[in-house]
């Protein structure tokens, strides 16, 4: 007989914390809870953005119970006393919990205690022995220790299967994707909506997501440069990482309008359903392999997307390889961009292929799968 699922259990950062990650959890939380509203959801947090528990507008309880890179969960495992789970799942980045095992050790200990039936890592990064950081090849080395291990993209399932993780335990469950709810909104509408001003002349291209050097906007603000007879406006939305982009942007000689400030997933939204075409000439650290949330969040807005062919945008490489281009390469991206704007409608056709990717992969789709991982954990008996 079936065992019901009846609480999930999550370790990760969560919203008010300004993170990729937290937007990620929130958004398969929602979707779980679309599918399943009887399903109780615990979030173990970090306690960076308050130490008390609370509940949040789905319905989740959010218990922050240990400090980013921690060293120790403890507090956490006597969480779990109060409310043992069926299913643990940590959202697991180098960011946010380090190299170290202690969060495995914990997981281990959690389900030796009885306090979560099955535990599983969403791994959002998976390091290649080129790495610099040696340890994270450590970490990976540990995963046979869980019950399932879910990456995001082929190249991360390949890459741990040849580290020695059993391919058994390792499940390929896509970034989820948000269809745009904005598209049939004017620009002018969606402008008003961000604290715009309805501004915007030629070409509008848009670079939404945090403001650091890998983003490559060096690299379009070159490209630029190079395409300097072409009108364009450019829109730069998000939190900035880095002063030294903050003072590339602001001396940009292409028009470019700057949204400097942390943007909701749903703001982003707005942000692309504005824009005419997205870029991201992202450059990606050696060695690491992950998938960009913004590119789903892009992909939702059927709209045509530039990016360069790095890990992090292996789908766009996929699916339209096309309106790729190397990374670091100005000229290219120059070319790139000319050839869109002088084949806009044909290059809106040729990205059906990824739009249709980004139908198949919603979040309601995404959720489905992580709830059958975890039934079948629960049901398969040693």
């Amino acid at each position: 007989m079936a065992h019901p699922i009846r609480r999930v259990g999550f370790i990760s950062r969560y919203s008010p914390v300004h993170c990729g990650i937290a937007e990620y959890t929130k958004m398969l939380i929602s979707a779980l809870r679309s599918l399943n509203p009887r399903l109780e959801v615990y979030v173990f947090s970090t306690d960076e953005a308050t130490n008390e528990p609370w509940l949040d507008e789905l319905g989740v309880n959010v218990i922050p119970c240990y400090p980013r890179f921690a060293s120790n969960y403890s507090k956490m495992l006597d969480e779990l006393v109060e409310v043992p789970v069926d299913v643990l799942h940590l959202q697991h980045e180098y960011g946010i919990y380090g190299m170290g095992r202690e969060i495995i050790e914990a997981l281990s200990e959690a389900k030796e205690e009885k306090l979560a039936g099955k535990v599983i890592i969403t791994m959002h990064t998976v390091d290649h022995p080129y790495t610099e950081r040696k340890d994270a090849l450590k970490f990976q080395a540990a995963l046979n220790n869980v019950d399932a291990v879910v990456v995001h993209s082929s190249l991360q399932e390949f890459e741990l299967h040849i580290q020695g993780i059993e391919a058994s335990k390792l499940h390929r469950i896509p970034h989820g994707t948000l269809i745009n709810p904005y598209l049939c909104y004017t620009r002018s509408y969606l402008a008003r909506s961000l604290g715009l001003q309805d501004e915007f002349s030629g070409v509008v291209l848009s670079v939404p997501g945090f403001l650091r050097k890998d983003k490559g906007i060096d690299m379009l603000l070159d490209a630029l440069e190079i395409l300097e007879d072409m009108r364009f406006t450019l829109l730069i939305a998000g939190e900035s990482k880095d002063p030294e982009v903050h003072r590339l942007v602001e001396n940009a000689s292409a028009k470019t309008i700057i949204i400097e400030r942390y943007l909701s997933s749903d703001e982003i939204l707005r942000v692309v359903a504005l824009a005419d075409a997205i870029v991201l000439p992202y450059r990606d650290r050696r060695g690491a392999y992950a998938v960009s949330g913004i590119l789903h969040l892009s992909m939702g807005g059927l709209k045509p997307i530039i990016g360069s062919r790095t890990p992090r945008l292996v789908e766009l490489y996929q699916f339209a390889p096309r309106l790729t281009v190397p990374p670091g390469e100005p000229k290219e991206l120059a070319k790139k961009i000319a050839w869109l704007v002088e084949n806009y409608d044909y290059a809106v056709a040729y990205m059906t292929e990824l739009y249709g990717y980004a139908a198949r992969t919603q979040w309601i789709r995404m959720a489905h799968r992580h709830l059958e991982l975890y039934q079948n954990l629960l049901d398969f008996k040693i």
